[in-house]
């Protein structure tokens, strides 16, 4: 984990949604819509690692895609807050502004085996964004390439050879070189991991957090895996169906959440203390469909400690105080009342803080 450098935000997300509508019938008309990403809040300071975790379906990587207009939404607003153009609204932009901001904002994709064009080199994989920017040519080119490939662990020699000739590991290195070219402000790191063995896993984090260190790069990781989020992030965005339900400190969540979402995502997390093991929340029914979501609170037909007013009334995302005075965000209506359980016993908390303490 890495400590925030500046409380200068990056980017907002203000009310983000992106709804793909249902086609039927022969005419092929419009019969409903997919809600799947419906009404998001964010916000990234500069310097800092932001992860995005839910169940999968929930909305994490078309919230991403959407920031960077891969997927035109279909409604709210993300501003860019840009060094040299200040506040950009990334989502109304004209052509000439997405080019200057563009080149700050990139991507690492999932799937690093489907991210890479297997027609070309890896050399000019990772020369395109350069290429098309009109950054570097010739030989200054080649030499930025060579210079990238030996940043993200690889050699030289590699950028003559084709995709396939590299393992997963190998490959997503390439992507994060890609993503890198250009020395972006903000990389969305689409569950980058979440294809490699555990051991890959761990050296491809560690990439990143040297990366963020040595080019003050700014994250918003999307995952699914809780134990990588608690290792990499500063702070912890939890979505559900489209939404997020709560957001805070990464250690604050993870000791004692406010949402019930977030408790029984937590109760799953493995722990391999057998003293700090936590009984699992169980959940009943299934998660709704995003086609067609439960009214009021989405969470209240899996809630344990559902009221009627859940079903009846959406919980706007708010500001909650806690036991020790912290604040964080949670859409709960019951947040301040109810006495969740976290991923940390206590005492395993105050462990950890005590050793962070020693280390700084």
């Amino acid at each position: 984990m890495t400590e925030s450098t500046t409380d200068e935000k990056l980017l907002e997300v203000i009310d983000l949604k992106k709804h793909f509508p249902i086609k039927g019938g022969l005419l092929r008309r419009t019969i409903g819509e997919v809600k799947s990403v419906d009404g998001v809040n964010l916000t990234v300071n500069r310097g800092e690692t932001l992860a995005v975790v839910g169940e999968s379906g929930c909305g994490k990587s078309t919230t991403g895609r959407s920031i960077l207009r891969l997927e035109q939404p279909t409604d709210g607003q993300v501003i860019f807050h840009d060094s040299e153009l200040g506040p950009v609204n990334v989502e109304s932009a004209d052509r000439r502004t997405m080019e200057k901001i563009r080149p700050k904002m990139q991507i690492i994709f999932q799937d690093p085996f489907a991210s890479l064009d297997s027609r070309m080199t890896v050399g000019r994989v990772i020369a395109e964004p350069l290429l098309i920017n009109k950054v570097l040519k010739g030989q200054a080119l080649r030499d930025r390439v060579a210079d990238l490939l030996k940043v993200v662990g690889l050699r030289p020699e590699h950028a003559s050879r084709y995709p396939h000739a590299f393992s997963g590991g190998q490959r997503q290195r390439i992507g994060i070189a890609r993503a890198i070219a250009l020395e972006p402000d903000l990389i969305i790191c689409d569950e980058p991991v979440s294809a490699l063995d555990v051991s890959v896993q761990a050296q491809v984090i560690n990439l990143l957090e040297d990366l963020q260190e040595r080019m003050k790069l700014t994250y918003l990781f999307i995952s699914h895996d809780l134990s990588v989020v608690e290792h990499i992030s500063d702070r912890v965005a939890v979505m559900y169906v489209g939404r997020v339900v709560e957001t805070g400190t990464t250690r604050d969540l993870f000791y004692r959440p406010k949402h019930p979402y977030t408790e029984a995502l937590l109760s799953a997390l493995p722990q391999p203390d057998p003293r700090n093991r936590m009984e699992v929340v169980p959940l009943t029914g299934d998660v709704p469909s995003p086609a067609n979501p439960p009214s009021g609170c989405y969470f209240h037909t899996r809630c344990p400690y559902a009221q009627p007013i859940c079903s009846t009334e959406t919980p706007p995302l708010r500001d909650v105080t806690d036991a020790d005075g912290g604040t964080r965000e949670a859409a709960c209506h019951f947040a301040e009342e109810l006495d969740l359980k976290g991923a940390l016993v206590p005492s395993a908390a105050a462990t950890d803080a005590a050793g962070k303490d020693e280390v700084g």
